[in-house]
């Protein structure tokens, strides 16, 4: 076990990033479910849920900012096609 005083911080602050991290992860991929189920009607309110939590978690380094902003292209992208209906 640990014995410097540096050492047993470090090891309290990984385990309390590691559950930060954890719980916002969890969040992300919960709304993004959340998005993909959702009413045709509902999805855009949806897509604000899961930009918002991309951003949040962006902020707060759980992921990379670029990684927020290309998933939100991505899920846009899909909320734009889905919604393009095919002329007869």
């Amino acid at each position: 076990m640990a014995e410097h005083l540096s050492v047993k911080k470090r090891n309290r602050q990984s385990i309390k990033h590691n559950r930060r991290n954890r719980a916002a992860k969890s969040k992300i991929r919960s709304t993004v479910k959340q998005f993909e189920a959702a009413a045709a009607d509902t999805k855009v309110e949806s897509l604000r849920a899961v930009a918002s939590v991309l951003d949040k978690a962006a902020v707060k380094r759980v992921i990379h900012r670029n990684k927020a902003n290309r998933a939100k292209s991505r899920l846009t992208k899909r909320l734009n096609k889905a919604s393009q209906t095919p002329k007869a």
